[in-house]
């Protein structure tokens, strides 16, 4: 009852130190669950990388080694007692100020993702708000949408550094979604300002060749139309087999857009006998289709940023 993320080292390790390499100004990101391999290991891996690291939210920063400077991407709402006094902090709004005194900020630009963070011809009262709560301000962040190629993501960024008030051009400037390509073209339009480019998915996952994610199956039983199977007892419609996949909910396992399954054998998709369950998922296979065995190892296609493996196997 395994899930597994199979790596190929070799060439993951060659595409992130290749990155890693290309990008003056890097800013590894190892937030959430680690995109698939853990937090914790994949903050020791990016380490080597950068001397800052970006994880999600406060209680994240734990993960990020002492001889490395945490950065927080989610802004708080209240203060955080205890948190490391080197974390660097992000704020949007007053009440986020209020929450980060006394610690290093970066001061957050909405972009057209309409999420938090301030108007351009805000940023000079947030910066002077920070600094008279005790708040060194690093710089401005900003983040554009997935929506979009490289080239409007650059333009985007242009157009909101371009608003802002002259007063904060002394401050760097951290943004993500684009590549090292489009960070120097930023530095080619603003030479004046220091420029941090944080990277997750581009960094960590790359070509998804090197990737491979797999669990075991646990049971096989033949099934004839008519029968009931499941948590939800649901009909079969035909004779078959049901099959028994050892990952679920537990894992992160849901069907996929328009309630596909994420399980694949010999290069099929098998369908789902209901929705997957805490650490078991079943699947339905006609009398006719080719069926794993006890103890196969099944593809299955799900995001590797919402899903928790329970072994990452090296090869």
């Amino acid at each position: 009852m395994t899930l597994v993320l199979n790596v190929a080292r070799t060439a993951w390790d060659s595409h992130v130190n290749r990155v890693a390499d290309s990008v003056r100004g890097l800013i590894p990101v190892v937030k959430g669950n680690g995109y698939g391999f853990g937090r914790d290991w994949l903050a020791s891996r990016a380490a080597p990388l950068a001397s800052i690291l970006a994880v999600g939210t406060a209680d994240e920063v734990s993960s990020v080694p002492d001889d490395r400077t945490p950065m927080v991407l989610t802004p708080l709402v209240q203060p955080r007692p205890g948190l490391r006094g080197d974390a660097i902090l992000t704020v949007g709004s007053p009440v986020h100020v209020s929450a980060a005194a006394g610690h290093r900020v970066v001061v957050k630009v909405r972009s057209s993702m309409n999420r938090y963070g301030c108007d351009p011809g805000e940023v000079a009262d947030l910066v002077s708000l920070g600094r008279s709560v005790g708040c060194e301000v690093m710089g401005l962040s900003i983040h554009p949408p997935l929506v979009g190629g490289i080239d409007d993501h650059v333009r985007e960024i242009t157009d909101i550094v371009g608003a802002l008030d002259s007063s904060s051009n002394e401050l760097s400037v951290w943004v993500s979604h684009i590549d090292g390509n489009g960070l120097d073209e930023l530095r080619r339009r603003f030479p004046a300002r220091e420029w941090f480019l944080r990277l997750g998915t581009a960094l960590w996952h790359g070509d998804k060749s090197m990737l491979q994610l797999r669990s075991d199956v646990i049971d096989v039983r033949s099934a004839r139309a008519g029968d009931v199977a499941g948590y939800r007892l649901t009909r079969i419609s035909e004779d078959g087999r049901i099959v028994m996949i050892g990952c679920g909910t537990a894992h992160g396992i849901a069907p996929l857009d328009g309630g596909l399954s994420p399980f694949h054998h010999d290069r099929r998709r098998l369908p789902l006998l209901e929705a997957p369950h805490m650490h078991t998922s079943m699947v339905f296979v006609g009398r006719d289709s080719s069926c794993p065995e006890i103890g196969d190892m099944i593809d299955v296609q799900r995001p590797l940023i919402s899903t928790l493996v329970d072994r990452v196997d090296w090869i």
